[in-house]
């Protein structure tokens, strides 16, 4: 009983993350993930948006490099707003 009542307790807690409001300081900062993992999920997010399945990763990586900069600079941003300022193709606008 003390086994079973002991792996129960190490379950990992499930959590959720409502990314539209990760600021730029929480990002730069690593507080929520891997900030890489984080400017990638978005990027996708608004490619589906656009029903766009392609990835083009020279472009992806380099707009993730210039989100970390101006994160940066700019730490109380928040970084969803952001994205489509680096990455033409996840501005669901264009």
């Amino acid at each position: 009983m003390i086994v079973l009542l002991t792996a129960s307790s190490m379950a990992p807690a499930q959590v959720t993350v409502d990314v539209s409001k990760i600021t730029c300081d929480e990002l730069v900062k690593n507080e929520i993930a891997d900030p890489k993992l984080i400017a990638i999920w978005i990027s996708g997010y608004y490619q589906g948006l656009r029903k766009n399945p392609i990835v083009d990763k020279h472009q992806t990586l380099q707009s993730i490099d210039k989100l970390e900069e101006y994160c940066f600079k700019h730490q109380n941003d928040l970084v969803m707003n952001e994205v489509g300022e680096f990455d033409p193709r996840a501005n669901p606008l264009s």
